[in-house]
């Protein structure tokens, strides 16, 4: 059992490190204050050929694993990007799963290279206003009309929908047979994200500005038959097979932001003198960073663990939502901490750890809750009854 990371993966880190040292500081504070979309950054991201690390390499990807997907999105989050530089490319990281997956071949040939190549961007319209996590209950409806699909419906949350063409979009084609499952009937289709039938209305949050999040309105959407992703009725399926890689990106770029707001409250403590001494000197300083340093530390073990399983192609549903629970908690412990370390510097926007605090507060969040993560461990690890 080895728990070092190979020369290659070693070498995607340094990389992905000396490029982002060119977005400094003064970058990220200034997106997070006008809310401009890192076009720049994501552009070195894509020609560096990032955007394809996970995917296979006849269509222009680097054909890696989700491994080396989740140490490259943690090493982009801990250079201080934080969540404003991860989520920024995050959809295009793990987004297109279930077209490798479930897609045909023409339609790997079509959608995946320019999505590859930066040429295309893509939002995920999976959550909407009367559904929240109870996917199986989406309201979006595509209807056949003889020739294509006609889309309507809503979305909500929906990032990167401002200056998206294309969506990856989950909604219902038909209903559950009698005794059937709720999310029978829902399909996926990879189609444009055509402004014409697509009102889009960002949503002031706070934090991660500079990366939009929306309120999608579809009206008479055109959908041509081309687009729908495997077969109509089985999107729910493909859905959930993307979404233990989604858990396991999110739990790396976690510890990557706590790593790096734990390294500012660090260096603050040993110049930060009070009293004639530096403040890291106090084990009321010393010891919590050191918790945070050992909390962060184990659960990137557990998201390692849930990458591994994953490009092993064994079962990793509880290690991938552990992972992103134990990610998101020390996350928040580390930024938290971070701010108190620096006491009233902290809550001033200069020293970034505020920003990262924002920030992390996605990871508790997103893309499912702590709760239904405690009680799919406590059902499909330790048997007990669905609560829900």
């Amino acid at each position: 059992m080895d728990f070092e990371l190979t020369a290659e993966q070693q070498a995607i880190r340094d990389s992905i490190f000396k490029l982002c040292e060119k977005y400094d500081d003064a970058y990220w504070l200034e997106h997070d204050r006008s809310g401009e979309f890192p076009e720049d950054f994501v552009k070195d991201i894509a020609d560096g050929g990032w955007l394809g690390i996970a995917m296979p390499s006849e269509y222009g990807g680097s054909g890696l694993g989700v491994t080396e997907a989740a140490i490259m999105m943690q090493a982009v989050a801990e250079s201080g990007a934080g969540q404003s530089g991860a989520s920024a490319i995050h959809m295009n990281i793990f987004g297109p799963n279930p077209i490798v997956v479930f897609g045909s071949e023409e339609q790997k040939k079509r959608m995946l290279p320019p999505l590859i190549a930066g040429k295309e961007r893509a939002c995920f319209g999976v959550t909407e206003p009367n559904s929240g996590l109870n996917t199986s209950a989406l309201q979006t409806r595509a209807e056949w009309n003889g020739n294509q699909y006609m889309v309507n419906g809503r979305k909500l949350w929906t990032s990167t929908a401002q200056t998206a063409n294309k969506i990856l979009m989950i909604v219902r084609t038909g209903d559950p047979d009698a005794g059937g499952k709720p999310a029978d009937g829902l399909s996926l289709f990879y189609t444009d994200f055509d402004r014409d039938y697509i009102e889009v209305q960002e949503i002031e949050k706070m934090g991660r500005k500079c990366v939009d999040s929306n309120a999608v309105f579809i009206d008479d959407l055109p959908v041509p038959p081309e687009d729908l992703i495997g077969d109509e009725g089985k999107g729910f399926k493909y859905l959930l097979h993307g979404l233990n890689p989604e858990r396991v990106l999110i739990a790396a770029e976690a510890v990557g932001l706590g790593r790096v707001a734990l390294k500012r409250a660090v260096e603050y403590a040993k110049e930060r003198e009070v009293f004639g001494r530096p403040i890291g000197q106090n084990q009321g300083i010393q010891h919590p960073l050191a918790k945070c340093w050992m909390d962060l530390e184990a659960a990137n073990l557990m998201m390692l663990k849930a990458a591994a399983l994953y490009d092993a192609g064994k079962p990793c549903g509880a290690e991938a939502n552990t992972a992103k629970y134990l990610a998101s908690e020390a996350g928040y412990r580390a930024c938290e901490q971070a701010i108190l370390t620096h006491g009233g510097m902290g809550y001033a926007k200069e020293y970034q750890v505020e920003r990262y605090f924002r920030e992390i507060m996605i990871a508790r969040i997103a893309p499912v809750s702590r709760e239904m993560i405690l009680s799919f461990v406590a059902e499909q690890v330790l048997g007990q009854p669905k609560s829900y």
